[in-house]
């Protein structure tokens, strides 16, 4: 039977019991699942023919770990994301070496790598490759990756230069990358290639070298222009700096103020990876990630949802703040519709909206408006009226519904007014926290008064504005 058989006897009931996709018999598991999807829509339309650098240490290149990196890296390429994958080897790098009886040696964070040391490098890096490699072609039934084909393609695309003495350490084989051979690399993504890059490369003399993972994938990012440079880390993210949450995104110069402030309470990774991804942020790659590497499908979450998981680096802020346009209609009441389902805000026709989109500051995060507010003035009386606050589920830990009420008080200040009203059913606590009083229905300007619905009853409250 062809495959539009088998879609009409799904649809028609006849397919077996035992193989019924579970979302069919859950309306709400279908709900979200479209929701999901559509969600994901314009990052699968933004990121087709894009080049994403993955960089992962040894932790992450064995085991379980891998094998969901390897699903998660299929599903990438079948959307057309193009895929550099940096892996390292510290743990087998370091058993190797124990497994000898040789003894590992670092300074500031790098491996000293003696003549004898290099030879565990070598062994454990090529272990390593043909574990990933494995992984990568893992196309079993049953598996998110039955029936695919990734081919996965390498090469010396790196040229190496010994990083010498530093503080009287002589690094001998540890190298620093003097150049990345970017045509090559292009040349194997435009083939469809999967590039899975080793950090050991020779010098032009034709020693060879232990490279830096983080390094590489950098430099690599930034030879090949990628969109991306995402490394899995042993942390979730950035800490806020009351350490209560994770930072989801800031600006090259925000991570370097945290970094030299605190970074040594950092996670070991965090204070490895955070300078290469400023670096390679600085210097032309689009955006850059720190995400957790236990997180099953960390990369899908980061990359096709709104909010992600990790902290994201940008050369400017994600968040703007701006006046809406008449063109902002459809994404306004898209935002505001669950609000208003719920009776948290009062309904608002397309039409009326239209007519008074003037008045409304927006929040963007990555082009997509994720929080709204409204003024409405009083001028006879020297007030005005706070509506329609709202902010997209996935947003409300981030500051942004303090920002709009910021936005909308400077200007209700220079409009002349000097008091600021607000009705709500289910957020008084949240304003009141925020200087607002609570009065009675009587104290709202008289306009206003005769508006009021007394089924809401919702609660008045006002801020004086000094």
């Amino acid at each position: 039977m062809g495959e539009r058989g088998v879609q009409r006897r799904m649809v028609r009931g006849e397919t077996p019991e035992a193989v019924v996709p579970l979302a069919l018999e859950d309306p709400n598991a279908v709900a979200q699942f479209v929701a999901w999807l559509r969600h994901a829509a314009p990052y699968i339309h933004a990121f087709g023919g894009k080049t994403f650098v993955v960089a992962f240490d040894g932790e992450v290149a064995e085991g379980e770990r891998m094998e969901r990196l390897a699903y998660d890296c299929n599903l990438l390429a079948a959307l057309g994301v193009r895929l550099v994958l940096v892996h390292g080897a510290r743990p087998q790098i370091d058993a190797e070496m124990r497994r000898r009886g040789l003894t590992p040696v670092f300074h500031r964070g790098l491996r000293v790598t003696d003549a004898a040391a290099l030879e565990c490098v070598k062994a454990a890096q090529m272990v390593t490759r043909l574990e990933v490699e494995a992984k990568l072609s893992l196309g079993l039934p049953n598996t998110p990756m039955a029936g695919s084909f990734m081919r996965v393609t390498g090469g010396n695309f790196l040229v190496a230069r010994p990083l010498g003495v530093i503080d009287g350490v002589d690094f001998q084989y540890t190298g620093a990358v003097r150049k990345v051979i970017a045509e090559e690399i292009v040349a194997d993504l435009e083939q469809e290639n999967v590039v899975l890059i080793s950090p050991l490369a020779p010098s032009p003399s034709g020693e060879l070298f232990n490279l830096n993972m983080e390094e590489v994938a950098a430099e690599v990012a930034v030879a090949v222009e990628a969109e991306k440079l995402i490394f899995l880390c042993d942390a979730v993210g950035l800490p806020t700096v009351d350490g209560r949450g994770i930072v989801s995104a800031m600006t090259v110069a925000e991570a370097e103020h945290r970094l030299a402030a605190e970074g040594t309470l950092w996670s070991e990774d965090l204070r490895a990876y955070l300078p290469y991804a400023v670096d390679a942020v600085k210097r032309g790659v689009n955006r850059a990630h720190l995400i957790p590497r236990d997180l099953d499908g960390a990369i899908l979450l980061e990359c096709f949802t709104h909010a992600g998981v990790g902290t994201m680096i940008t050369r400017d802020p994600v968040f703007r703040f701006r006046e809406a346009r008449s063109e902002d209609i459809a994404a306004l009441l898209a935002l505001i519709a669950p609000l208003e389902a719920d009776g948290t805000l009062v309904r608002r026709s397309r039409e009326l909206l239209e007519q008074e989109i003037d008045r409304f500051v927006l929040a963007e995060h990555d082009g997509v408006v994720v929080g709204s507010a409204a003024l409405y003035p009083f001028a006879e009386e020297q007030a005005g009226e706070l509506a329609c606050l709202a902010v997209a589920p996935d947003f409300r830990c981030a500051g942004i519904g303090e920002e709009l009420l910021r936005r909308i008080e400077a200007r209700a200040r220079a409009a002349g007014l000097s008091r600021l009203y607000v009705l709500t059913t289910r957020t008084a606590h949240w304003f009141l926290e925020r200087g607002f009083v609570e009065v009675g229905v009587e104290a709202l300007p008289q306009r206003k008064q005769a508006l009021y619905n007394y089924q809401r009853r919702s609660k008045v409250l006002v801020k004086i504005l000094s």
